[in-house]
């Protein structure tokens, strides 16, 4: 059984990874940190655990096998190298950290503690993402041109129960997140369109405050790539009815994904059934495990999660150039990022 300690109910997924901990049949959660001592005391009284003020306390507590840790996005570099030099196994919410800098020094702690790290990365994981690549694998929409991607919703948006909206109030902070809807839901649509089109030369990105908040609640990155394909990342808080959809084109073909009605549908000059109308793409490939399973698993092994390591990296990159962008209102190169 590997025992795992919760570290920080900051994050509002924090409470989905605990209910997967305490459901996996190879995990069970033994002990609660929090930078909010109330907040922790609450969740590991509620859990039946023990409950430690001192991070460091429960670091070297040999009895702990590995952590989850949901703390604010700043606090990421130093928990997460604590963590590892404490020899604790580490699944973490994304990002992995706000700067390459940061994530740099995460990783290179990680590796020379020889612990077992996992990224929440879910949406690489799930049946549209798998139907999508296989695809893609076909050949069927020729030289990919453009990927658009979106997810958005209302928490920022005021309601008669909610008059600041659903989201907690920390995540308007700046310092806490590193930024606001495409640090937060953008990261999704991020990730994928760097899983589909690979890294790009630069990014350029403009954020929209349409709630006045200090953090951005609307926006765009666009990713540029030496070849002249472009990806288009979008997310936001204040969008009342807005599905996840993400477009694939290219020089023969399309394919449209939307949760607004689950479907995934294809055009292709490259399929003479599918040249004059759309086809819907059906008998999907299975869902991967979630990555908090990917994250057991790997330990249970022995093994490495190196593909999904190497996407939060290029995440970090792609978010700190995104925010960069759109600071100094100029388009950024992912070489240009301090290592």
């Amino acid at each position: 059984m590997i025992r795992v300690a919760m570290l920080s109910f900051w994050h509002v997924h924090a409470r989905d990874y605990a209910q997967q901990a305490v459901e996996h049949p190879n995990t069970e959660i033994v002990a609660v940190w929090d930078e909010l001592p109330d907040r922790g005391q609450a969740e590991a009284t509620a859990r039946g655990v023990a409950f430690y003020e001192d991070l460091k306390e429960l670091l070297v507590n040999p009895e702990i096998d590995g952590v989850i840790i949901d703390t604010p996005t700043n606090h990421h570099r130093e928990v997460i190298i604590k963590a590892a030099r404490a020899g604790k196994h580490i699944f973490t919410e994304k990002v992995i950290a706000p700067t390459l800098q940061e994530a740099n020094d995460i990783l290179k702690a990680v590796a020379e503690a020889g612990v077992k790290l996992t990224v929440s990365l879910p949406r690489l994981n799930a049946g549209s993402t798998q139907a999508i690549q296989a695809v893609l694998e076909q050949e069927l929409l020729g030289q990919i041109t453009l990927v658009r991607t979106r997810l958005s919703h209302n928490g920022g948006l005021p309601t008669a129960s909610n008059p600041n909206g659903w989201l907690p109030e920390h995540f308007y902070n700046e310092e806490q997140c590193g930024g606001g809807a495409l640090i937060d839901l953008g990261c999704h649509p991020m990730y994928l369109t760097r899983l589909l089109l690979g890294m790009p030369e630069s990014v350029s990105a403009s954020y929209g405050y349409v709630a006045g908040r200090d953090v951005e609640d609307n926006a765009v990155a666009t990713l540029h790539y030496a070849n002249g394909a472009i990806g288009i990342v979008e997310a936001g808080f204040v969008n009342a009815f807005s599905p996840f959809v993400i477009e694939v084109h290219g020089t023969d073909g399309s394919l449209l994904y939307s949760e607004q009605d689950g479907k995934l549908w294809l055009r292709t000059s490259r399929l003479a059934e599918a040249n004059e109308q759309w086809m819907e793409q059906k008998n999907w490939p299975a869902a991967k495990p979630s990555a908090f399973h990917q994250w057991v698993a790997h330990i249970q092994a022995g093994t490495e999660a190196v593909d999904n390591i190497q996407l939060a990296t290029d995440l970090t990159k792609l978010m700190e150039a995104s925010n960069r962008s759109a600071a100094t209102k100029q388009q950024v190169r992912i070489d240009a990022l301090l290592p």
